[in-house]
């Protein structure tokens, strides 16, 4: 048994799990639209587990803050760059600023 969630129940439920600020509001919405993405894609649905994801993603505000957690060596996001992001995990940019979301490995 499968429910359907829109964006708003996404949100209202990393609340009532406590975690509501894992992510920034507009990090939510990325990460929601990611996830419906991906289910359309796969062809399958997903199964909403907000600590899974809170474990599974991380935010960052820019790649300064990234490169502090996983080192130096990656020269930014973007795939025409020798060591970026994308080459290594999901990367879903968050739009209209330098914040992003990575899968975290």
């Amino acid at each position: 048994m499968h429910v359907n969630i829109n964006e708003s129940d996404f949100r209202t439920r990393f609340h009532q799990m406590e975690r509501g600020e894992q992510f920034s509001y507009e990090g939510l919405t990325a990460l929601y639209e990611y996830l419906e993405e991906l289910e359309e894609g796969c062809d399958t649905k997903i199964e909403l587990d907000v600590i899974a994801l809170c474990c599974g993603y991380a935010e960052y505000d820019n790649l300064k803050q990234f490169k502090d957690d996983y080192g130096r060596e990656f020269s930014d996001i973007d795939k025409r760059f020798k060591y970026s992001i994308e080459d290594r995990t999901t990367l879903i940019k968050i739009e209209g600023t330098e914040r992003f979301i990575i899968e975290q490995f």
